[in-house]
This record gives structure tokens, sequence and C-alpha cells, in this order.
């Protein structure tokens, strides 16, 4: 029997990739731990206490990463332990499908550059459809932290930078789990692209800030909230991924004038730190 356990974090967006397969990201600390066992026999069991994840999207990741033949000869249990919470736009499967492929890759192909595992990931969200641009801008920061600039359909960091430690993300999580026509942030597919070259140059708050007032418009959220967080203090703001939850990067002795603004609406406010933790894996 073989044990490996994988660390990786989440992210929160600066630019949303969907309308130019562009995108940028931020890494946060709320994080994902992936135990991957193996005995003898065969099949893949997954334990988790959420029941919303993607059992496609894990098998398809441990496909990518162990042989056909090493799936015949062993039963492989994954255990996950997240804190990210699914179906917000912060980037959950991203960091589960990196957690599961890591802890894989240290058992079964230890000679796996990082960049062999994140793509195991990426492609496996594609191909079971968990994600339209396989997200490769968010599973860049949750494996890398930091700031990471991509080009997804390259597949391709552009440029990254670790992110200021003396910030916070304040992230609301509405009660209301709409979301908005992704095919509809097409229709703004030039502001996309302007926010994306400000990220690649540095500008990251500026670009999140567009990013915010954009995806707002389209995804149901109401773009005034973007407007009013700035106004109390955060540096940046959006909505995170497609949404629906909304982040926004503070100082931290600002924090508590962020949090009125969400409490005005119906959900839950998570702060997390900002990431610049590499993911970990180790075997016991």
């Amino acid at each position: 029997m073989v044990k490996a356990i994988a660390t990786v974090h989440g992210a929160v967006s600066i630019v949303n990739a969907i309308a130019n397969q562009k995108g940028a990201t931020l890494g946060i600390e709320l994080k994902v731990i992936a135990t991957v066992e193996t005995s003898p026999g065969k099949g893949i069991t997954i334990k988790s206490e959420n029941k919303s994840l993607s059992s496609r999207l894990i098998n398809k990741t441990v496909e990518k990463i162990v042989t056909k033949k090493d799936l015949e000869q062993n039963k492989i249990t994954i255990t996950l332990d997240s804190e990210i919470p699914t179906g917000y736009g912060l980037k959950s499967s991203s960091a589960i499908s990196s957690a599961v492929a890591l802890a894989c890759a240290k058992i079964f192909k230890p000679k796996f550059t990082d960049q062999q595992i994140l793509v195991a990931g990426v492609d496996a969200s594609i191909e079971t459809k968990v994600s339209i641009t396989g997200a490769y801008d968010d599973a860049c920061s949750c494996y890398y932290g930091g700031f990471n600039v991509t080009d997804n359909a390259k597949k391709k960091r552009v440029s990254n930078e670790k992110g200021p430690t003396n910030l916070v993300a304040v992230i609301f999580i509405p009660k209301n789990r709409k979301r908005g026509n992704l095919k509809k942030l097409k229709v703004l597919s030039s502001v996309f692209e302007n926010a994306w070259e400000m990220a690649k140059k540095g500008k990251y708050w500026d670009s999140m800030i567009i990013n915010g007032l954009a995806t707002s418009s389209i995804l149901n959220s109401e773009p005034k909230i973007i407007t009013n967080l700035i106004e109390k203090g955060a540096i940046g703001a959006s909505v995170s991924g497609n949404g629906p939850s909304i982040a926004a990067i503070v100082k931290k002795e600002n924090e508590s004038n962020i949090k009125k603004v969400f409490t005005t609406l119906e959900g839950k406010i998570i702060v997390s730190k900002i990431n610049n933790k590499k993911a970990e894996v180790h075997e016991v």
C-alpha cells in the first residue's frame, strides 16, 4: 500500500477567460487536501463530505495520470477534504483536479513535471465539460499561488508574480446560486481583452475592476456592488469565475467596511489570505 497527500489552494478571478481564452487569477489560502491510497484490487473510490463534487472529473483526472495497466492492478481510494465552496467561481474544481493529479503522479509518475500534472487536470476538465476553457488560468493560481496571467488556448503562463501578503480577499457567497448566460460574455470580448492586457502589465487591480463591471452586468450580479466595494476601500473587486461569488481585495484595516457592504445581501462571507505557496505533495 502506498499513500500520498497533496495540498492545493483556491483562487479568485482577475480576468474571466471565457470570452477570449485568456485569463488572470490570484491564489487564496482556502485549500483542498487530496489523499490517494493504493491497495491490491481495482477500481476508483472517492470519499468526500461534499456531494456536489464531480466524480466524473476526478475519475478522468486519475485516468490521465495512471496507466490502464496500473488501474487494473490497483484499487485507488481518493479522500477529499475541501475548504473551497463548490460551484461559486472559487476554482474548487481546478484545485481538486490538480490535487488528485499531483497525488496520483507522486505514486505512479514521479518524474512528471508541474506542467504535465496541471494539463492532466485541465484536459480532464474540458473532457468532462466541467469547464469551458479548461480553466488553465485557475489551475495555475491554485497550483503555483500568486498572480498568474495565462493564455488558456496555448496552456501557457504569460506572466506570474507573488501576490501582496498585506491584503486579504473578502469573498461573498450569495444564497441564490443563479448564474447568468456565459455565452454573452463574448459580447464584451474587447473589454476582456483590454483587461487582460492590463493584467499582463501588472495592473491587476484595474483589470479586476473592469472585469468585475463587465461580468456583473452579464452574470446577474448588480454592477453597483463593484462600485460600492471600491468606494468602501477595496483595491480590486469582481465576480469570481462565472459567479455567483464576489471577491473584494482589500487591506486588512478596511476588511470590516467591505463586510458591511456584503451584509446588506443574503449570503455568507469568507475572508481568506492571499496565497503564494506552491502546491505540495508527500508520501506517507
